[in-house]
């Protein structure tokens, strides 16, 4: 006759462990503390294989915030700036935005790069009235990154970032 313990399962693997993946459920799955998010992520480990680990990225609050104030600037309206003076203007803002959330999960500001893009197309077809067709706009934008990889902040997150 043998006697089970019955505290403790006939088999490990069915024991409920906050550490094993995948296992048990949660109230407090996630947090948000000085603009990142910190929740369990995909990552994947050298050998390619996924695994689930707690990391901070940059949260949905922060990113509306600062497409706010990137929709407050009204950069398609201002058409009596220059290329330069228009980089000189935002900058110090995007710059500043790109060196404190790129810290982790980089990639996660990409969609917001690309919006900033979108916005200087819409500045080069109101300004250059003959590229006022969004192809021949796009392709004076990439021109012009590829003269001038500094000109934008932004530019240097993403050498892709520049194909609106």
């Amino acid at each position: 006759m043998t006697a089970r313990h019955p505290a403790r399962p006939a088999n490990p693997d069915q024991s409920s462990s906050r550490n094993a993946p995948g296992r048990g459920s949660y109230e407090h799955t996630a947090f948000t503390f000085l603009g990142y998010t910190f929740r369990a992520r995909k990552n994947r480990a050298r050998h390619g294989n996924l695994f689930l680990s707690f990391e901070p990225a940059i949260s949905r609050d922060a990113l509306t915030k600062m497409g706010r104030e990137l929709r407050s600037w009204h950069l398609h309206t201002r058409s009596e700036l220059s290329f330069h003076e228009l980089a000189r203007r935002i900058n110090p803002v995007v710059a500043g935005w790109l060196n404190y959330y790129s810290r982790f999960r980089p990639w996660e500001l990409i969609p917001f790069v690309m919006r900033i893009n979108a916005y200087l197309v819409r500045w080069i077809r109101q300004k250059y009235k003959r590229l006022a067709a969004k192809r021949k706009a796009l392709a004076k934008m990439q021109e012009i990154a590829r003269r001038y990889p500094r000109m934008f902040a932004h530019w240097r997150l993403t050498t892709g970032a520049v194909s609106a």
